[in-house]
């Protein structure tokens, strides 16, 4: 497909037919330094709180045109937060044309909507479009800098997105919105839908949001890859006969280096020990891997062993997600973050 061209931004208020949909969960300070990046639309603005106990909910009470809280007595997720806070701005602005879905801890960029919205309304094809998301803090940790790199992609035509999208309002409601029982995948699982309906995904190449992962420790690094296995699995399997064939390597993958290998190397002691000479795969795929990336990489190796450790959590997670279906469980929401110190009270913007 031809590359489309981005148009000009405009200045003649582009972002007046854009809704805006915050969640978020025990974010704290993380949730005050979203609800300041939309600021200019705060009239246009709900936010979705998922059973926060860090006074979230009164923080945004002041600061958005509606604030919405989930019902708990269901298990919550991220897709049910973005359906929901999207019927609150449908009943409260009717007409909005687009909606920027954004993650309480993330950070819009002041110059986004405009160029997103005057490019989405260029290109009626699009179902939505979506930028680059930074880390905020990319170097305090490793878990962190891979995150960043994570975000990362070229611009064009994609086949998924994350959570922060300016999507087309019609387009959403064509396909029915999110799958609300998704704990993970969401976004991804949302744009098999649209393709499949003849919509088109795409990345464009400027700066839409600032996240804060907040990863200092190798647990929530490995909490994080448990909830990213669980949605390659289940995803997969709601697309198993799907052309787009989403994830389905992912799941191959993870099985193979997380599951097989090791059990083969180590069931195969009852017969000989030296079966456990298999795992030496494990140390040779790092160095393939680390070989394959620029050599003026700093974090080449770090990258390449937390790629290969990765196998195992998410291994774990397509386990949970198979063991649940087996016995008719509910998994509950994967989390990782840890989260801030309590708001004393509602803050206003400054």
């Amino acid at each position: 497909m031809d590359a489309l061209k981005m148009p000009a931004s405009r200045k003649d208020g582009s972002s007046a037919g854009i809704g805006i949909v915050v969640i978020g969960r025990n974010e704290g300070k993380r949730l005050l330094n979203c609800l300041r990046s939309v600021k200019d639309h705060s009239r246009h603005v709900v936010y979705v709180d998922s059973g926060s106990s860090d006074g979230s909910v009164d923080a945004a009470t002041s600061l958005c045109a509606r604030v919405v809280c989930l019902d708990m007595t269901t298990p919550f997720t991220a897709a049910r937060a973005r359906n929901t806070g999207f019927h609150a701005l449908m009943q409260i602005r009717p007409e909005t044309e687009f909606v920027q879905f954004v993650d309480g801890d993330c950070r819009l960029d002041p110059k986004w909507l405009d160029e997103a919205a005057t490019f989405l309304a260029a290109h009626p094809d699009l179902a939505l479009v979506f930028g680059r998301r930074r880390e905020i803090y990319p170097n305090v940790t490793i878990y962190n800098t891979l995150c960043d790199r994570e975000w990362d992609g070229p611009a064009g035509e994609a086949i998924e997105c994350g959570g922060d999208v300016l999507i087309r309002t019609s387009a959403l409601k064509d396909v029915g919105g999110y799958l609300d029982d998704l704990i993970g995948g969401e976004e991804p699982e949302l744009c098999v839908r649209l393709r499949t309906a003849g919509w088109k995904i795409w990345r464009l190449p400027v700066e839409m949001t600032r996240h804060d992962a907040a990863i200092t420790r190798f647990s929530q690094w490995w909490r994080r890859s448990v909830r990213c296995g669980h949605a390659y699995a289940q995803v997969s399997s709601l697309h198993s006969r799907s052309p787009f064939r989403i994830w389905s390597r992912n799941v191959r993958r993870s099985v193979v280096w997380g599951g097989l290998i090791p059990f083969i190397a180590v069931g195969g002691c009852a017969l000989h020990p030296a079966s456990l000479a298999l795992l030496a795969i494990y140390p040779l795929q790092v160095i393939r891997l680390a070989r394959r990336a620029t050599a003026e990489d700093p974090i080449r190796w770090q990258q390449a062993a937390f790629a290969v450790a990765g196998k195992f959590p998410e291994f774990q997670g397509i386990v949970q997600f198979h063991l649940n279906r087996l016995l008719g469980r509910h998994q509950i929401l994967i989390e990782y973050k840890e989260p801030l110190p309590a708001l004393d009270q509602p803050c206003r913007l400054g």
